[in-house]
């Protein structure tokens, strides 16, 4: 039985129209063509909505429309709301032509796999494999409801959007050697990396909508001439093919081949059941490798090596560091990292002879030059999103998500709210060190040593997490702030909570301190040396004074408060 579901015209994209409502499934001809009467993409892990973009919206949207050559035409387009009359008539004709690349179960050229792709003994395997959180082989998701030995069976439109996740997120180490591989040995290939992705912290800006998420996520520029979507590639005799079980070590050739990257060679094995068509059985097998993420690549923030560990194979005249894409660490909110995410390409912090430097995603620096025409009050969303793997990378420890509601204004070098939003992210960090040096001065208090920083729960990570919503609050209310006076306003509000809030962690540690140990410890600082006594007092002393430097507009205020009635 042939079977088929196309992702132009059959329903597999979760969009919820404008303004709220139910989300429902939609092709993806509708969700382009009319873009801007949809919301947020809706996806089953965070990790599938940038895999979705770049495999298949964003990739359609620039080989049929071109990319915007300027910031003057690029305003146009968004400026409009949604594409244009004769845009629309370019999308579609664009889909109806390659109707059939859009199959996912197309005989010869099925979407994003290998026709026929097979092992020597013929084997397949459960369509949990493509499935991130589902318990296959060495990935075991904590606290996973299913086995490796359950059925496990995907409709298509889920079959399309785990296999994009695999050509995006895919684990490494050995996979399964198949028919046509030459480099495959013994029924396996190893030396297999991630995918793309995983190599990075992405990286995507959204809108109000649909289409401005597009149109944010849409890089300006020219494209080079021998730049192809993964489906433009599919006829074996081509040089580059993603057609056939082969797959090689190269560079992509551009802004195409790097979103449609075929990481892997898939084949989905589909069957009627009595609920519909769904895909119980898969096979994944080595595919495409990058030797490095090219600096073309717009979804992730930068580190500026240090110029002092250049590459052994970089040339010692190189005229700038070499760069590495910055990787989101788990537990770390994305505020956190705001000097990363704030250092935009024209102003991006230099590295040092021993010291990284930053530099902001392409599209985020893109989107910043543009903050005059925009408007500063423009309600930009950033998403990060990456993955933790373990174990040689053949595992999944840990889905990494967070949003950002991020003001244009600070994308300026030189502007004020910039300057604002970093004092507060790095304030933030000061009382959690502040909390921790309380708790380790109390530990030498009582006679033990304070906790390692590379083990268990230090309390600063308390303050971390208590502080989260008051920082977010932040940059929420400080979208549509220009003059320094209100802003000035808006950090001595932050500053006043973030007293209270940082004192009642550090009140708890203080709490928990039994009696007799605040009569202090003496300590020998070595022979020939006065004896050091570790005191409570003098501890809870030192925070207090370590809080008033970091909090300094707080502290003020509470001055001048105190003074104004008389205590």
């Amino acid at each position: 039985m042939v079977h088929s579901f196309s992702l132009v015209d059959d329903p597999w994209l979760r969009l919820p129209p404008v303004g709220g409502g139910a989300a429902r499934e939609r092709p993806m001809r509708g969700a382009l063509l009319d873009a801007h009467e949809y919301g947020d993409l809706v996806v089953e892990i965070p990790t599938q909505r940038i895999a979705v973009f770049r495999q298949t919206l964003l990739a359609v949207l620039t080989d049929a429309l071109g990319r915007p050559t300027d910031e003057r035409e690029w305003m146009t387009w968004f400026n409009r709301g949604r594409w244009s009359s004769e845009q629309r008539e370019m999308l579609g004709a664009y889909l109806d032509e390659y109707l059939d690349l859009f199959d996912l179960f197309h005989p010869v050229t099925p979407f994003g796999q290998v026709a026929g792709l097979s092992t020597a003994r013929g084997d397949t395997k459960t369509a949990g494999l493509i499935v991130a959180t589902a318990a296959t082989g060495n990935n075991v998701p904590l606290f996973a409801s299913r086995s490796e030995g359950d059925a496990f069976s995907l409709t298509p439109a889920q079959a399309a959007h785990w296999l994009l996740h695999t050509h995006c997120w895919d684990t490494a180490a050995i996979k399964t050697g198949v028919l046509g591989d030459p480099k495959a040995k013994a029924g396996k290939t190893t030396g297999n990396p991630t995918g793309p992705l995983g190599q990075m912290g992405c990286t995507l800006l959204v809108g109000s909508n649909l289409f401005e998420t597009l149109m944010l996520n849409l890089p300006m520029g020219v494209p080079t001439a021998t730049d192809l979507p993964q489906w433009k590639r599919r006829d074996p005799a081509h040089p580059l093919t993603a057609g056939t079980p082969q797959w090689r070590e190269r560079v992509p050739e551009g802004q195409l081949d790097l979103w449609t990257w075929q990481s892997r060679r898939v084949r989905l094995f589909p069957d009627s059941t009595d609920e519909g068509l769904r895909v119980p059985r898969v096979l994944v097998a080595a595919g495409d490798r990058m030797p490095h993420t090219p600096e073309t690549e717009p979804h992730t923030m930068w580190r500026v090596e240090p110029t002092g560990t250049r590459s052994k194979g970089r040339a010692k005249d190189a005229p700038k560091p070499l760069r590495r894409p910055l990787r989101l660490q788990p537990g770390k909110a994305a505020w956190r990292g705001l000097d990363a995410l704030l250092a935009p390409e024209r102003q991006a912090r230099d590295s040092g002879e021993k010291t990284s430097g930053f530099a902001t995603s392409k599209l985020l620096d893109q989107v910043g030059a543009l903050a005059p025409d925009l408007g500063e009050s423009y309600p930009l969303r950033v998403e990060l999103s990456g993955i933790a793997y373990g174990n040689q990378s053949a595992v999944i420890d840990d889905l990494m998500f967070d949003a950002l509601p991020l003001p244009l204004a600070a994308l300026e070098a030189q502007s004020d709210v910039r300057s604002a939003l970093l004092e507060v992210a790095e304030q933030a960090e000061q009382l959690a060190t502040a909390v921790n040096y309380l708790s380790g001065d109390i530990r030498r208090a009582l006679g033990t040593e304070p906790i390692p920083w590379d083990k268990g729960q230090r309390p600063g990570e308390l303050v971390l997490h208590a502080l989260d919503p008051l920082v977010r609050r932040l940059l929420a209310g400080i979208r549509d702030v220009e003059d320094l006076e209100r802003i000035e306003a808006g950090q001595l509000a932050w500053e006043q909570l973030a007293w209270h809030r940082t004192w009642e962690i550090a009140d708890r540690l203080l709490q928990a301190v039994p009696i007799t140990a605040f009569v202090g410890r003496s300590v020998s600082s070595g022979e020939g040396k006065p004896e050091r006594t570790h005191r409570v007092s003098a501890a809870e002393a030192a925070f207090l004074k370590r809080r008033s430097e970091v909090l300094h507009r707080a502290a003020v205020a509470r001055k001048a408060d105190k003074a104004s009635r008389g205590q």
